[in-house]
């Protein structure tokens, strides 16, 4: 089996994210919210002791992602408050389907809503996206990747929530792989400089991937010793030629202006790679109400 094929066959099962990455956005963004007075609504409003029954309900279809975040919302603002999901990251959901049902103290609640739906709308919004591609491409061997274009403080729920989509993730940082990108190419000398100092540099576990803007640039790469290229911007038909010339020597990934209606004919290419940077930074946020249902 070419090795574009087995790596592109390979992904990951959904885990839960840890949850010190998801605590620490969500008070953040609590914080935020509170400001220095708190809730002075809810305080102003609800008398102390009320409890109430609330739901979130979708209200269009799409795939959820950062129920967890939700979740914490409500934990941090009041440990007592009850959250029982009756969907899971990863599922799909039509208007009016329960998300998750939540009772406790209804001024902690209301303090800790709209951070819940911030955090469950946007990251379902990126889930539902990615899920669009994965569907767009079904029957290719290509599989749909997220880049390091996402929220400052987001990344690690952005990513989560293109795996809940049924992506994978492309590097989490600058710190886990080596990309070598057109201009890191431009200032060491060309496309061989570039990866061989990568090479010498890196320590055997260490990924190395070069981005490549011609056919005449991923030859030199290749002949160089290149494992992982990055074919940016580059139309089906040159992709389908890049395939060819490499004959499943290197993982070849695509990049570079990807949308619903053109990642089919990229993904028919051969690639093993889709790579989308708008799937966590303009992803449409997921429309998600809460809903009053019982007051006491």
């Amino acid at each position: 089996m070419p090795l574009n094929d087995l790596v592109a066959k390979s992904a990951p099962s959904l885990a839960p994210l840890p949850s010190h990455f998801i605590d620490a956005a969500v008070r953040l963004a609590l914080d935020e919210d509170l400001g220095r007075a708190g809730d002075i609504t809810s305080q102003a409003v609800i008398p102390v002791g009320a409890q109430s029954e609330v739901t979130m309900r979708a209200r269009k279809n799409g795939c959820i992602a950062g129920s967890d975040a939700a979740r914490a919302a409500f934990k941090i603002i009041d440990p007592n408050i009850q959250f029982a999901p009756e969907r899971t990251d990863g599922d799909t959901v039509s208007p009016g389907d329960v998300i998750a049902r939540i009772s406790g103290a209804s001024r902690g609640i209301l303090t800790a809503e709209r951070v819940a739906l911030n955090f469950l709308g946007h990251l379902s919004g990126v889930a539902t996206e990615t899920q669009a591609l994965v569907r767009a491409i079904d029957g290719t061997s290509a599989r749909i990747c997220c880049t390091r274009k996402t929220t400052p403080g987001l990344r690690a729920l952005e990513k989560h929530a293109v795996l809940a989509g049924g992506g994978v993730n492309h590097r989490f940082g600058l710190d886990d792989a080596i990309l070598i990108k057109d201009n890191h190419i431009a200032m060491a000398g060309g496309v061989t400089a570039a990866l061989k100092a990568a090479q010498n540099a890196a320590g055997h576990m260490v990924a190395i991937e070069i981005e490549v803007d011609n056919l005449a640039q991923l030859e030199e790469a290749l002949a160089a010793g290149a494992k992982i290229v990055l074919l940016d911007n580059m139309p089906p038909e040159t992709l389908k030629e890049a395939v060819a010339l490499t004959a499943g020597r290197a993982i070849l990934e695509a990049s570079g202006n990807i949308t619903l209606e053109t990642v089919k004919p990229v993904a028919e290419s051969g690639v093993g790679f889709v790579s989308v940077g708008w799937i966590t930074h303009s992803a449409p946020c997921l429309d998600i109400g809460l809903d009053f249902e019982v007051s006491r």
